[in-house]
């Protein structure tokens, strides 16, 4: 097994003079909305239910009540870090459509095998997700598609994920989009490269032999 190490970097948006890639909306002109993207609702009851399955993987993972207690507490923020997750994939799937980028299954399975090597096996990195990034092990495979297409992006605009070309054109796709997010979930803030309540992990380069170089 390769001794070589994943890198696992927060994406940082290095834009202050780029607009806003989420902007406010009351809950009174989408009732029942955690957001919308692209005139599709991010239901209430959907976010609820990826915060669901997060916790439940948290709980078999942590079957000590104690220590499950230390993991609600130190992910306190999970729900509104799974608002912006959910919605900020959408942004750069959009992206990525509007560049011509897109993954293949195989891509998406050499990827997830040499992770899978490198972590020593399918469940150890089920776990190692669930306790970094907040991803439940059956979203584990969209949490890597993700991936690729960051980097495939990137790459096709001669760049990588920290600078200030790529987040431009995230910022173009979530304007074509019309992202609207519930304030009670927080609210954007580009300068400080997340929300200014909290600083959320989204896209994790995770370069992977046989797919992707590593970007700089």
């Amino acid at each position: 097994m390769h001794r070589r190490r994943r890198t696992a970097l927060v994406l940082s948006a290095a834009i202050a003079a780029a607009a806003p890639l989420l902007t406010a909306c009351g809950s009174d002109a989408h009732p029942g909305a955690a957001a919308v993207v692209g005139g599709q609702r991010i239901t209430v009851a959907q976010l609820e239910g990826r915060v669901n399955e997060v916790r439940r993987a948290q709980q078999a993972a942590v079957p000590d009540e104690s220590q499950y207690q230390q993991v609600l507490a130190s992910t306190s923020s999970l729900t509104r870090d799974t608002l912006h997750n959910m919605v900020l994939d959408r942004v750069l799937h959009r992206a990525a459509q509007d560049e011509g980028v897109t993954v293949s299954r195989k891509e998406l399975q050499l990827m997830r095998t040499s992770l899978e090597q490198q972590a020593g096996g399918a469940k150890a990195l089920e776990t190692a997700w669930l306790q970094r990034y907040g991803v439940a092990p059956q979203r584990l495979d969209d949490n890597l598609r993700v991936q690729l297409e960051a980097q495939k992006l990137a790459q096709k605009l001669g760049t990588d994920t920290s600078t200030p070309a790529f987040w431009k054109v995230l910022s173009a796709a979530s304007t074509e989009l019309r992202v609207d997010l519930n304030p009670r979930y927080g609210s954007w803030d580009v300068e400080k490269s997340g929300r200014v309540d909290a600083k959320t992990p989204w896209v994790r380069e995770v370069t992977s032999s046989g797919t992707q170089q590593q970007t700089t």
